[in-house]
C-alpha cells in the first residue's frame, strides 16, 4: 500500500473511532440508583433470613437480597465493628476498603478528549504537509536546490547565447569575488530576467547556481500572498534571512508581476496585501549588506506593469532580454533536446529549425517529445524526419481528425480554398512560399497551408501587401471556381482586415493619411492588457481611415484574382492532386509548380545561404534546401 493511501486510511479510521468514542460517552446510559431503606428495615430482613450479604462502603451500606435485589441504606460514619453490634443474622459483613481509583470510568471520561487531540494533531500534520499555512503561517515556502549537486548548467541552455555572456558576470562574482572588488566594482544587486513565456528564464537561472556551485531558492511571485494580512511581508523576511544564512546564494522568484505591480493599481489602496509584501521585497533588496553574497534572479513576461521602485539602480539594475529564438538558435535547441533520443539519419535539423519561426524552448522540446510518442506509437525504432514534421503540425493546429465525416462537394471546396492560398504564396515575390498543404482536419481548421519564412524582424509595406493577398486567396479561389465563397473564409478575411487597419493606424504605411497614428490605447496597470482605445482623430479621419483599408484589401483582393486567373491550370491541376493525396509537402508542390508554370514566372527566394552551405543533420546528410522561408501562423483554415 503506498503511504499516501495508508496515511488515508489512518485519517478516516481515527475520525470514526472518535466519533464513536463520543457517541457513547454521551448516549451511555447511566446505572439505575438503588432503592434506600432505613437501617431498621435491614435489620428486620436479617432476622427473616432475606440478605445473602452486606457491604460497608464509607456511610453506606450495600444490601445484597437473596432474590437478587440490591439496596442501600444510610448509616452514617461508622466502622464494620459498629455494624456488627447491630446483631445482623445470619450475615456476612465485609468492608470495601477506600483509596482506589476507577480506571475505567477515568478512560472511559477521558478517551473521547484523548481522541479528538490525536485527531485534531493528525489534520494539522497533514496539512502542514501539504503547504497549507494553517500551521507556518509566515515561512517562505521557497524550495532549495543545494549547490553541489548541480542539475542544470550553461550546456543545458541554448538559443540565449548573449544573455548567458550577460550572466555569465553574476557566476564569476560569485565564484570569484576578491577580484571584481579590488577594481571596486560592485555586482548588480538583483538581474531581471525579460521574455516570453517559454524560453527559458526559469531554466536559465537554474544554470547560473549550477555554474556557481551555490545554494539556489526558488519560489513563484504568487507564493508570498495569502488571504492573511502580512503573512506576504513575513515570508520575504523569512526567505532573505534564510539566503544570508546560505550566503552566497541565488534567490529566484518566478513570476515576479504577480506581487511587483505599480504600487496603487489595486483596489485595496496603501493596504493592499501585494502592496505591503512588494514594500517588503524593496526593503530587503536596498538593505543587503555589500559583504552578503546574496544576488536576486526574479523573471516576468510583462516588465511594462512592474512597479518603477523594482527597477531603479540598486535593485533590479540589470535587465537581460531573452527573445524568441532564430534560425541558429532553434537549432541549438533542438541539439539539446535530441541529446537522449533516438534519431533516425534522416533528421535534419536546419530543416526543423525554418519550418519552427516563432517557437520557443518550451514550444520545440515538447515537439521532439510529441515526434517520440508519436514513432513510439507507430513502433519504429527511431524517430524519422516525417515524425517530427508531423509533430510541429500538431503543435500548430492539433491531432488529426481523419474520422470527420466530410461529403465529397465540401472536401472539393476546401481543397479548392487551400490550393488558392499555395499558388498565391508561392507566385508573389515578398510572400512566403508555401511548404505543406493538406485537407485533412485538424483541430478546428478543415484544412491548411503552412508557409515557412524567414525570421522577420523588419517588414516592409510590399511583404505586408503580398502578406494579405496570399489571406485572400481562399477567398478568391472559391468566387473564381464557385461564383461564390463559403463560411470557410472568416478567418482569412479577419487577419487580412486586422493587418490591414495595423498598416495604416499603427505603422503609417498609408500615402494619403501620412506618418502618424491613430488612436491611443489605453490599458490599466493592474489588469495588464489593452481594455479600450481613446478616439484621438475626427469622424472625417475615421472615414479615411477605413476608405485606406477598404482600398489596401480589395487591392490585394484584385492581386490574387489576378494571379489565379492567369494561373487557373495549375491551380485546378493542385486541387486535383490534392483531392487524391490530401497532403502534400515542399518537394512535391515544387516539381508541381515546375511541371505547370514557366520558369520565368516562378519567383526565386534563396533563404539562409550560409545554412544551405553548412547543412545541420543529425546522424547523415541530408538534400539541399532551397526557397524556404519560415512562418508558423496559426493555421489557415477553411
Amino acid at each position: 500500500m503506498k503511504p499516501k493511501a495508508r496515511n488515508t486510511g489512518l485519517f478516516y479510521l481515527l475520525l470514526l473511532a472518535s466519533i464513536a468514542a463520543l457517541v457513547v460517552f454521551i448516549v451511555r446510559v447511566p446505572q439505575p440508583k438503588l432503592q434506600e431503606i432505613p437501617i431498621s428495615q435491614v435489620i428486620s430482613m436479617s432476622q427473616n433470613d432475606e440478605i445473602d450479604k452486606i457491604a460497608v462502603d464509607g456511610e453506606w451500606l450495600t444490601v445484597y437480597a437473596k432474590d437478587k435485589t440490591e439496596l442501600r441504606s444510610y448509616i452514617g460514619f461508622s466502622t464494620i465493628w459498629d455494624i456488627t453490634d447491630l446483631k445482623l443474622e445470619g450475615v456476612s459483613v465485609y468492608e470495601i476498603k477506600p483509596g482506589g481509583v476507577d480506571w475505567g470510568g477515568v478512560a472511559l471520561a477521558t478517551l473521547p478528549f484523548i481522541i479528538f487531540g490525536v485527531f485534531i494533531f493528525f489534520v494539522f500534520f497533514r496539512a502542514r504537509g501539504i503547504n497549507n499555512q494553517a500551521i507556518s503561517f509566515g515561512r517562505s515556502r521557497a524550495r532549495l536546490f543545494p549547490g553541489n549537486k548541480p542539475s542544470v548548467t550553461f550546456d543545458d541552455v541554448a538559443g540565449v547565447d548573449e544573455a548567458k555572456q550577460e550572466l555569465q558576470e553574476v557566476v564569476d562574482f560569485l565564484k570569484s569575488r576578491e577580484r571584481f572588488q579590488t577594481l571596486g566594482a560592485r555586482i548588480p544587486r538583483g538581474v531581471l530576467l525579460i521574455g516570453p513565456p517559454g524560453t527559458g528564464k526559469t531554466l536559465l537561472a537554474r544554470a547560473i547556481a549550477g555554474e556557481a556551485g551555490v545554494p539556489f531558492f526558488s519560489i513563484s511571485g504568487s507564493e508570498f500572498v495569502e488571504m492573511f494580512v502580512g503573512v506576504g511581508a513575513s515570508r520575504v523576511r523569512d526567505l532573505f534571512d534564510n539566503a544570508k544564512r546560505h550566503s552566497p546564494c541565488i534567490i529566484f522568484i518566478d513570476e515576479i508581476d504577480a506581487v511587483g505591480r505599480h504600487r496603487g493599481a489595486g483596489l485595496g489602496g496603501s493596504h493592499d496585501e501585494r502592496e505591503q509584501t512588494l514594500n517588503q521585497i524593496l526593503t530587503e533588496m536596498d538593505g543587503f549588506d555589500t559583504n552578503v553574497n546574496v544576488i536576486v534572479l526574479a523573471a516576468t513576461n510583462r516588465p511594462d506593469i512592474l512597479d518603477p521602485a523594482l527597477l531603479r539602480p540598486g535593485r533590479f539594475d540589470r535587465r537581460v532580454v531573452l527573445d524568441l529564438p532564430d534560425v541558429m538558435g532553434r537549432i541549438g535547441i533542438l541539439k539539446v533536446h535530441v541529446k537522449n533520443k533516438l534519431m533516425a539519419p534522416s533528421v535534419n535539423l536546419e530543416t526543423l529549425a525554418k519550418q519552427t519561426a516563432g517557437f520557443s524552448g518550451a514550444d520545440l522540446a515538447n515537439l521532439v517529445n510529441e515526434a517520440a510518442i508519436l514513432a513510439a506509437r507507430r513502433g519504429k525504432k527511431a524517430v524519422e524526419m516525417e515524425d517530427l514534421e508531423e509533430s510541429i503540425d500538431k503543435v500548430i493546429a492539433g491531432p488529426e481528425r481523419r474520422s470527420k465525416r466530410i461529403s465529397p462537394k465540401e472536401k472539393e471546396k476546401i481543397a479548392y480554398h487551400e490550393a488558392g492560398h499555395a499558388v498565391v504564396a508561392r507566385m508573389l515575390p515578398h510572400a512566403d512560399p508555401p511548404h505543406k498543404i493538406s485537407i485533412v482536419a485538424r483541430g478546428m481548421a478543415l484544412g491548411y497551408t503552412k508557409q515557412l519564412e524567414e525570421d522577420h524582424y523588419l517588414q516592409a509595406g510590399s511583404q505586408l501587401n503580398d502578406k494579405i493577398a496570399v489571406y485572400l486567396a481562399g477567398h478568391a479561389a472559391e468566387k473564381l471556381i464557385y461564383g461564390e465563397s463559403a463560411s470557410g473564409v472568416h478567418d482569412d478575411i479577419k487577419r487580412a482586415t486586422y493587418l490591414a487597419r495595423t498598416m495604416v493606424t499603427d505603422l503609417g504605411m498609408s500615402e494619403k493619411l501620412g506618418p502618424r497614428t491613430f488612436g491611443d490605447k489605453q490599458e490599466l496597470i493592474f489588469l495588464g492588457r489593452e481594455i479600450s482605445e481613446q478616439k484621438d482623430y475626427s469622424d472625417k479621419t475615421a472615414e479615411a481611415i477605413d476608405h485606406e483599408i477598404d482600398e489596401i484589401i480589395h487591392a490585394q483582393y484584385e492581386v490574387a484574382t489576378k494571379i489565379l486567373t492567369d494561373n487557373r491550370a495549375v491551380l485546378v491541376k493542385l486541387t486535383e492532386t490534392l483531392i487524391v493525396k490530401e497532403t502534400l509537402d515542399y518537394d512535391e508542390l515544387e516539381a508541381l509548380f515546375k511541371e505547370n508554370v514557366p520558369a520565368a514566372s516562378l519567383p526565386e527566394k534563396i533563404i539562409f545561404p550560409e545554412l544551405l552551405k553548412k547543412p545541420v543533420p543529425v546522424g547523415g546528410s541530408a538534400p539541399p534546401v532551397t526557397n524556404i522561408v519560415s512562418e508558423t501562423p496559426p493555421p489557415q483554415s477553411t
